[in-house]
Formats: structure tokens, sequence, C-alpha cells
């Protein structure tokens, strides 16, 4: 029996393995439900030949794979977080934790990229405790699509988050527990507005790569070039469009903002080597700035002058935000980015590249970064700052996010430790919650981390 439970969760890990092993064909990827269903019934078929084992090996099966919610009280009386019953398993956590360590094989666009930074660079110490783990919720099932895309989780709220699921954009509520949803893509969508330059026949089956959603406003990026925009506070569809029909045409990147001009606008990062902002009372294209390369994310500052441009290039660029000149750029990553986020001070910034590493760079002396934080495992693909500057929450691909203290000059860190693959990452405009996004076949959930307090009766409340 115990043979039977230990190849079957061998192939549990694997099937975590495997989803690095597809990154090396740069292909994107969706959710697949019943997969260890299917492997159960396979190895019953070729190894058992009754019925009466066939139903003793599914329990046993069960037991392993049943997973529940996890509380704050259960994990601080040893529940695992996500519900995995090592107890049960012929592998410890810490042993697992070091497998994973040597066989994940984080994607390069530039070969050795990772090596040459990992003889380069050391992390910076642990011991940072600045959010504790709250709850896991198995109900809601994030997703990625495109693996390098990892900006699919949102916060409006403590309580309020937006992700995406398979093909549809869902709402979270952790004070009611309700899931629900906002909008299917898997169908015919079309705008209920009437706005210049939208498509008023809409899309169909649109598939999603990225997200923004801020206040009452919520933007979805496609890998045709689809944007399509809503009001939280509206039924229906707002506005739908085509960002450009080129064959090279996915937006990579979406970002919700308020304008210097007043009122709310957006700025799509598309890989047709632009980006466009846009307002979102007309939805009107306003800017439409051009570049050498494929642009993965861009991030505008504070104070609405500059935007930081990331993508397949080593350098990053500071753009001027009104006409799209080149000011500056920034040199020393080893591969490309699919990250940026500025600090509220104006004066900071961050870029987060597939060299494991995140940069952090002061606009007052470009010439080289602040500091350099290497990852664990893989490339640095979400970067977001709490809202008060103190804290810089870094995201891997897989396994890891790290929360930067920014008052300890980025020396000290909390590192969040948890099993699967991370669709995003969010911060509540508060900073009171961190959610995080896991994919993975069998252990798919939402992760809430609160900010630690003084107090901890809370706990109780929150």
């Amino acid at each position: 029996m115990l043979w039977f439970i230990q190849i079957c969760w061998k192939l549990l890990l694997e099937g975590w393995h495997s989803m690095s092993d597809q990154q090396l064909g740069e292909f994107d990827y969706m959710a697949e439900e019943g997969e260890m269903a299917d492997l159960v019934d396979q190895m019953d078929q070729d190894n058992y030949g009754g019925e009466g084992n066939v139903e003793i090996e599914a329990d046993e099966y069960d037991m392993l794979t049943k997973v529940t919610d996890t509380s704050s009280a259960q994990a601080r009386k040893g529940k695992d977080i996500q519900g995995i019953p090592w107890e049960r398993l012929n592998i410890t956590r810490d042993k697992y934790r070091l497998t994973r360590l040597e066989q994940y094989k984080n994607y390069e666009n530039i070969p050795l990229s990772g090596q040459a930074v990992d003889k380069e660079c050391k992390q910076m110490e642990k011991g940072g405790n600045y959010y504790e783990f709250f709850h896991n919720t198995r109900l809601v099932k994030p997703t990625i699509l495109h693996f390098q895309l990892r900006n699919l989780v949102w916060a409006t709220s403590k309580h309020d988050v937006y992700l995406m699921s398979n093909y549809s954009v869902m709402h979270w509520s952790s004070l009611s527990s309700n899931l629900s949803e906002v909008i299917n893509f898997a169908g015919h969508i079309a705008p209920t507005e009437k706005h210049a330059g939208s498509l008023l026949e809409g899309f169909t089956q649109t598939q999603i790569g990225t997200l923004a959603v801020k206040d009452n406003f919520l933007v979805a990026g496609g890998f045709q070039g689809e944007l399509t925009c809503k009001r939280l506070d509206k039924k229906g569809i707002s506005f739908c469009t085509r960002t450009t029909y080129d064959d090279n045409a996915i937006t990579n990147a979406v970002e919700i903002y308020d304008s210097w001009r007043g009122g709310i606008h957006f700025m799509a990062s598309n890989n047709d080597c632009s980006i466009r902002e846009y307002d979102m009372e007309r939805f009107q294209l306003l800017n439409h700035f051009r570049f050498s390369w494929p642009v993965n994310h861009t991030s505008l500052s504070p104070n609405r002058r500059l935007i930081a441009v990331v993508g397949d290039h080593l350098d990053g660029l500071l753009v001027d935000a009104h006409n799209g000149k080149v000011i500056a750029s920034v040199g020393g990553h080893l591969d490309y980015s699919f990250a940026s986020a500025w600090h509220p001070d104006g004066h900071v910034f961050a870029t987060g590249n597939q060299d494991k590493t995140c940069r952090v760079w002061d606009i007052r002396n470009l010439s080289s970064p602040l500091v350099i934080l290497k990852g664990n495992l893989g490339a640095v693909r979400s970067i977001r700052f709490s809202s008060d500057g103190q804290f810089m929450v870094v995201a891997e691909p897989a396994d890891f996010v790290h929360v930067y203290s920014t008052k300890a000059d980025y020396k000290r860190r909390q590192e969040i430790d948890f099993f699967g693959e991370i669709s995003g990452v969010a911060l509540s405009p508060d900073d009171e919650s961190l959610y995080i996004g896991i994919w993975d076949r069998t252990y798919a959930s939402l992760l809430q981390y609160n900010k630690r307090h003084a107090y901890g009766y809370l706990d109780s409340y929150l």
C-alpha cells in the first residue's frame, strides 16, 4: 500500500516539475483538471486485478489529495498552509524543498544568465516578519495562460480580490467567502456602451494574458492585442478594441492610474514594440509610443512624468510620459525583463528580470543600482511596492514571494515559501492584506497574508 502512495506522490511532485519543463518549450499552458485521477485509473488497470483493490487504492489517493482550506489558527497548530499531508508521505517538506531548488529550471532568453548572477550575487538576510499567514482558500483556482506573464491577481480592498481562473475573471470576497464571475471570455463578449473606436462586434473566446483592476475599473489584455474594459459598478462591458492586427500582438501588461490631467487612464504594454495610453471615461487613445523591442511591462512614476519601460532587451528605459522620448537607460541585467514598479517617493524604481534578480534604481544616480536582489528559483515576474513605501514585494515564477524592508535598505526580507506556480501577487490599497495566487493541478489556491501589528486579537475579526 505504501509503495503505491509513494509512487502517486512522486508523480504528483513531478507534475510540479513539469511546469518548468514546459517553460523550456516557450509555450503557454492552462490548468488541466483530473490528470492525477486519470493516472490512478491507468495504474489500477496496469497493476491490480480485483475491483476491491481499485477501491482501496482510490481511497488512499483521495486521502492524499483531499485538500481543505487552512486558517491561521490551524497553521499555528502545525497544519501545512496548503494542506499538503507531509506526515503521510515518504518525503519531508524540507527534503522536497531541497529537491525543488536543485531541479527547477529557470526559463532564460539569454542562455546561462541566471548562472552568471548566482556566481556574482548573494541573497539578502532572511528573518523579516512583516506579513503573517491568515488563510488559504481552495475554492479560488487561479490559472496562468502565458508562463512569462504573472500579473493576474489584484486587490481593490483588503477583502476584495480579482483574478483569472481559466477563461473567467473572478471576484473573491474574503469577508463573505463568496466567489463570483465578473467576465467570462470563453464565449462571446461585446460592449454595451458606445464609444468611438470600440469594436461593437466584440470578441469570441479571448485568451487573456494580463489583467489590471483599480477602484471600479478593470482592463484585460489578450493574446491578439485585445483590450476589454469594464466598470465594476455597472453591468456589461464598456469598451473593446484591438491595439494592433500584427502577428506579434500579445498584450503583456496593463497599468491603471490617476492621470495628471485628471480622470483615470490606463497604459497597455504590447509585443508590437509599443505602449498605448487610453482614458477610461471615453476610452480614447491618447498616446502611442514606439520602441525597437517588444515591451513587456511599464510603470508610471508617482508624479506622472516618467515611465519605466522594460522588455526584450537587457537595458531598461526611463521615458518622458508626455512625449515618449527616452530620457535615460539603466544597464546591468543579463536577460529580458518582465516587471517594474515605482516606490511612492518617486525617486526609486525597481526592475525584475529573467536573470533571477530585482534591481533597485535611484533616478538621481542611474550609473549603478542601489541594490541587486537575487531570487531562489527563477525570474522575477512581479514587483509591488506598498503604498506607504515600507515594503517591496517580489514574486518569482514559483514557490517564493519575498517581502523586502525598504527601511532596512532592502537588506532584510521575509521569505514566503510554498509550492506551485505564481499567477500574481497583490497588496491591498491600505497594505493590510497580501494575496498570492497559486496555480497547481492539485493545490491551486489563493493565499492571504495580513500585515503584522503589535496586537493579535484582530485575528478573530479580520
